[in-house]
């Protein structure tokens, strides 16, 4: 019997995801993280994109991950967030992108390490990006706050610019390192933590199955 087909999709946008490694993460190098484990959030801002019939363009999500070791290790959890002003239909596609069964390698790597996922959470985010600039803002009311900058240099205070390249990156070929200033989470289920000064990178992505 021929396997279920799966429903086309593409999306494309800006990405910006902070995490509690030094600059540059060693998870980017296929090295052990910084500090043991790995937390942290990213955010998504779809400029274009589909799940077959239903059109994504002008959505945001939201994702906050925390894991016990490397990531690679598995046993991770996640908590996806769903801008409120997304329809009911563009919501169901999102969440059945973010589980991994309509494939794509970003999902279904991450659905593989992460088999704790609470319900969704529906709630509004404020997203600002440049990654020209290496600037973000990233704001759920009560869940999460992050503030990204360009890193400085710690004589002269100028900015410093630096880029990781992943020819065969999963989910990035090219993304601006930047240092998350603060970032803050408050959202229950053993994802509260706070870090100043971590790891950060902006960049764009176009996925699909």
């Amino acid at each position: 019997m021929s396997a279920p087909k799966k429903t086309k999709w593409r999306i494309a946008g800006e990405e910006m995801a902070n995490c509690n490694c030094s600059w540059g993460c060693p998870c980017q190098f296929n090295a052990l993280p910084t500090h043991g484990r790995c937390e942290g959030v990213a955010t998504w801002q779809i400029r274009e994109g589909h799940f077959g019939e239903t059109r994504l363009d002008g959505t945001r999500v939201a994702g906050i991950a925390s894991w016990p070791g490397p990531i690679h290790e598995g046993n991770g959890i996640i908590q996806m967030v769903i801008d409120d002003q997304t329809t009911p239909e563009q919501r169901n596609a999102l969440i059945k992108l973010w589980s991994g069964a309509a494939g794509g390698a970003f999902f279904e790597i991450f659905a593989s390490v992460c088999p704790n996922r609470p319900e969704p959470i529906f709630a509004p985010i404020f997203i600002e990006m440049d990654r020209e600039r290496r600037m973000a803002t990233v704001r759920v009311p009560g869940l999460l706050e992050s503030k990204v900058e360009p890193i400085k240099n710690p004589v002269t205070g100028e900015e410093h610019r630096a880029r990781i390249v992943l020819p065969n990156g999963f989910e990035f070929k090219e993304a601006e390192m930047a240092n998350a200033v603060t970032l803050r989470v408050t959202a229950g289920n053993g994802l509260t933590f706070r870090y100043e000064n971590s790891y950060a990178h902006l960049n764009a992505f176009d996925w699909s199955n």
